[in-house]
């Protein structure tokens, strides 16, 4: 039974994959750096210990941003964008190339820092993670005038925490519930710490774009817009009955819901993964006929991986499926569910191929990628 209020915190690392990188590279502090280059993009030691960066102006290829730099970012850059693209608006950026097995070790070190203070962690994801504070020790406490002293504190502990074990800063958001601490962790990054309760609600909630809202997305914000609909507080002024309407039973009453900033999700501390994939993009469009034995090779590459990641973590797929993107960026998909789960790559490669059957292959491909999903023990 908790001793008082609910307390639960969303922390985010702060541009995680560039923020390792400058620890790597300190002198790049403060310019704009761009992560997603490949390993022909990586700094060159010159004979007087100085380092001689790639940069975006001379970038050619097929790639995407990983992440990048708050300076990088006030160019006009951002993650998902093509680096071609990315090259026009900031030439003279840094391009770095991505280093997962890093990311991966100061992640668990940044996770590491939280448990030693507050140990019901969900994770979600290399960068991201709740937190739930409410038994935590001094969570309850009132601090000198402040009713929320003793859990700011308790956060802010947490932060110390993470920098001083990674030499990384992470914002983080304490509010009642899991929706509204991921909006509050955005509100004052980077390196924020926001406290947040239901009082809070009309001014730091209703005020922001609808589209702030984790689980509003594109088609629904335009749906909402195209009603009048442009801020939280927008949303939160329209009847439960209107959203229902607009929007059917289910997402029109969530939508209500969280409008007001109610949501009673725990923290989950462990869930079985839903599924596991493997992708990529080429560095040219590739042509299922001309490019036959290139395309083969991928295919049976990433369904080797896929495999190997199922055994890795002791599951087997019940369902394979395939994923295309073409020359115009339509992509498509197609599953195959199997009589019996597997995790060898040989019998995931026959139903990738099966998959590849079902589909108009008379366009250039730019993506090919693997899926296994309804995953059990093996």
């Amino acid at each position: 039974m908790s001793r008082g209020r609910r307390w639960i915190a969303h922390l985010d690392m702060d541009a995680f994959y560039a923020s390792v990188e400058l620890l790597r590279y300190p002198e790049l502090k403060g310019q704009p750096v761009v992560i997603g280059g490949g390993r022909r993009h990586q700094p060159e030691l010159l004979a007087d210990d100085t380092r001689r960066f790639a940069s975006l102006r001379a970038y050619a290829g097929r790639g995407v941003i990983t992440t990048a730099t708050y300076a990088a970012r006030d160019l006009g850059v951002h993650s998902g964008m093509g680096l071609m693209k990315a090259s026009k608006l900031a030439p003279d950026a840094v391009l770095l190339p991505v280093d997962f097995d890093e990311y991966r070790r100061l992640s668990r070190a940044f996770k590491a820092a939280v448990a030693e203070v507050a140990p019901v962690i969900e994770d979600r994801g290399i960068d991201e993670i709740y937190i739930d504070l409410t038994e935590v020790p001094g969570a309850q406490d009132a601090v000198g005038h402040d009713p929320f002293g003793g859990v700011r504190a308790l956060a802010q502990e947490i932060r110390n925490n993470v920098l001083r074990r990674t030499g990384l800063t992470c914002s983080v958001g304490v509010t009642p519930n899991k929706l509204l601490s991921k909006i509050a962790s955005e509100l004052d990054k980077p390196d924020g710490l926001t406290v947040l309760t239901e009082a809070d609600i009309p001014t730091r909630i209703w005020p922001l774009a609808a589209r702030k809202v984790n689980g509003i997305g594109p088609k629904a914000a335009d749906k909402l817009l195209a009603l009048g609909v442009r801020t939280v507080g927008d949303l939160a002024a329209r009847p439960r009955a209107e959203l229902i309407e607009a929007f059917g039973r289910s997402y029109g009453a969530w939508l209500h819901e969280v409008a007001h900033g109610r949501d009673d999700r725990p923290v989950v501390t462990h869930s079985d993964p839903v599924s596991t994939s493997r992708e990529t993009t080429f560095e040219r469009n590739l042509h299922a006929v001309r490019d036959r034995a290139a395309l083969g090779e991928i295919l049976t590459r990433l369904c080797t991986q896929v495999a190997l990641d199922l055994q890795r973590k002791g599951w087997r797929a019940r369902t394979i499926g395939i994923k295309l993107r073409f020359e115009d960026f339509k992509t498509v998909t197609r599953d195959l569910t199997l009589p019996e789960p597997v995790a060898d790559g040989a019998d995931i490669r026959r139903a990738a191929g099966e998959c590849l059957k079902r589909v108009d292959l008379t366009r250039s491909l730019r993506l090919l990628g693997v899926r296994a999903s309804s995953l059990t023990r093996g």
